[in-house]
């Protein structure tokens, strides 16, 4: 089966097939540490090559999963109409958006500092295994975290070429982050999980005890966020945004429990504003100079 001849249908489809707008997840994180590691602007060229980096990691990642995942999708009636399982676009093509996205990523890393360089292979295993694991281990949600976390990571990184406490701080808020909210996700999918042999922390323990990990997690989420704030002195502009975050993983945490499925969307949905607001945090910190 050949890919698809590029048109604006079909790459209205690829935007779709990835997920383009779930980017908005990790990519303020990345920002995030990029600017905390220059003290400020770090210049277009940094700033262009973690955002190829960025967007070519997340592509190839989701792209991936999508076609590992294509024949539980197609099983799944939740997900039975995403773009593979429905014919709309080929596994085939798939691959050649993954492969797009993992060279997008390469380039990137190569051009930026021999660590970056270096840690490609590992980037590479980390965003290429997830979609195994929910079929050996109900970990799957930690390690999912720990692949989108490294973005912030990442973005120091791209600066200082080298790891740091306020790295690692933003890796583990953004991995917390995502593993607790992923958690949460995985309750749309409970009955079918079961039925289909598949792991994840709601299957293993159950609704309620899937529920206390969850808010378990976004404590961490929010106290390696406040970490940070300890650590890099960003005043007031970055405790506000603190709080926002605050709220908005507490709204989570509360509306989830009505266990309806348009309720968990909204609430998973709710996450999109977290990258944004402490994005600007850290921003407004930097120009007022902590």
């Amino acid at each position: 089966m050949s890919a698809e001849p590029v048109t604006p249908g079909t790459v209205a489809r690829y935007f779709a097939f990835v997920k383009f707008e779930h980017t908005l997840f990790a990519l303020p994180f990345a920002y995030g540490g990029m600017l905390l590691a220059a003290g400020g602007w770090p210049g277009w060229r940094t700033f262009a090559l973690v955002t190829m980096a960025m967007v070519g990691a997340r592509s190839a990642a989701m792209a991936l999963n999508r076609v590992i995942d294509a024949r539980v999708d197609a099983a799944n009636p939740r997900t039975r109409d995403r773009e593979i399982p429905a014919g709309r676009l080929s596994r085939r093509t798939g691959l050649v958006l993954a492969a797009v996205g993992l060279a997008l990523l390469a380039v990137a890393g190569a051009l930026l500092n021999p660590l970056t360089l270096a840690l490609l292979p590992v980037a590479v295993v980390f965003l290429t295994v997830y979609p195994y694991l929910k079929r050996v281990t109900w970990l799957c949600h930690f390690w999912l975290g720990a692949t989108i976390g490294a973005a912030a990571a990442g973005g120091w990184i791209a600066v200082t070429g080298s790891f740091s406490f306020t790295a690692v701080a933003l890796w583990l808020a953004l991995g917390t982050w995502i593993a607790g909210f992923d958690i949460i996700y995985g309750l749309l999918d409970l009955a079918f999980d079961r039925r289909a042999g598949l792991h994840s922390i709601p299957v293993r323990f159950g609704v309620k005890r899937a529920l206390v990990v969850s808010a378990a997690t976004h404590l961490v989420s929010f106290v390696a966020l406040a970490a940070v704030l300890l650590w890099v002195h960003l005043g007031w502009p970055y405790g506000v945004a603190l709080g926002a975050t605050a709220v908005v993983l507490l709204y989570e945490q509360v509306a989830v429990r009505r266990l309806e499925p348009a309720v968990v969307l909204r609430s998973f949905n709710a996450n999109l504003v977290v990258g944004l607001v402490m994005l600007l945090g850290i921003v407004g910190g930097l120009a007022l100079g902590g």
